[in-house]
């Protein structure tokens, strides 16, 4: 039951080991595919045509401040 559940994330871990272990450390730790070291060792390796978005991203506004009745 649990492991059925389980199963896709092994069988990504054993067809690409250090893919998968990469990116769960670069998970772990937060790291931003836009920022450098992740971003200059992407596009080392050729793989700039990646679309990131950040939900977080700042767009110049900072904190607002609003006014309740």
């Amino acid at each position: 039951m649990f492991i059925d559940e389980l199963q896709p994330i092994f069988r990504e871990f054993l067809q690409h080991p250090l893919v998968f272990t990469g990116g769960l450390i670069s998970g772990s730790l937060k790291l931003k595919l836009s920022e450098d070291p992740l971003k200059s060792w992407l596009e080392k390796q050729g793989l700039t045509n990646f679309t990131y978005t950040d939900s977080t991203s700042d767009n110049g506004s900072g904190p607002q401040s609003i006014s309740i009745d």
